[in-house]
């Protein structure tokens, strides 16, 4: 038989954050947004490629064999399951990726990345990459970058 697990209901007094509290979380919630928009910008502008197509695109590569089960590459790209559909709609009119077929369920479908997205995606990378060490890496030692990594992993211990 299983019991309900109580929900702690804060005081009034643990309801406001500290002032470290609140720049540490504002600070991540607007270094976060700052860099996904400009890696955005710079990827539509320079590949006519959306960092949500990069990522899906990146994840295809990954994959064995180049192609994923739709369900698996929505949770892996963080989209939902009607998201990834529009995106992966988008992606195949572009000639980047293709529906196949799953011989071993009727049901499901795998995204396979095609050659021009392979292209598409190695071309991205080097903006992709610019951008990254330029407005993120540069700015911290490598030991400043274990310390993030390792803090970053308190948080979402899981591997994509």
């Amino acid at each position: 038989m299983a019991t309900a697990t109580a929900v702690q209901i804060p005081t009034a007094d643990q309801e406001a954050l500290t002032l470290g509290e609140l720049r540490a979380w504002r600070g991540l919630l607007r270094a976060h947004a700052c860099l996904a928009k400009r890696l955005d910008a710079e990827l539509d502008r320079a590949h006519h490629l959306p960092m949500t197509s990069y990522e899906v695109l990146h994840h295809l590569e990954e994959a064995t064999r180049g192609r994923m089960r739709m369900c698996d590459l929505a949770e892996q790209a963080g989209l939902s399951r009607s998201g990834l559909t529009r995106l992966v709609d988008r992606l195949e009119r572009d000639g980047l990726l293709e529906r196949c077929s799953c011989n071993h369920d009727a049901r499901g479908s795998y995204a396979c990345l095609t050659d021009s997205g392979r292209e598409r995606l190695q071309e991205a990378r080097v903006t992709h990459l610019g951008v990254v060490r330029s407005a993120f890496f540069s700015r911290f030692s490598e030991e400043e970058l274990t310390l993030l990594a390792d803090m970053w992993e308190r948080i979402a211990p899981c591997s994509f």
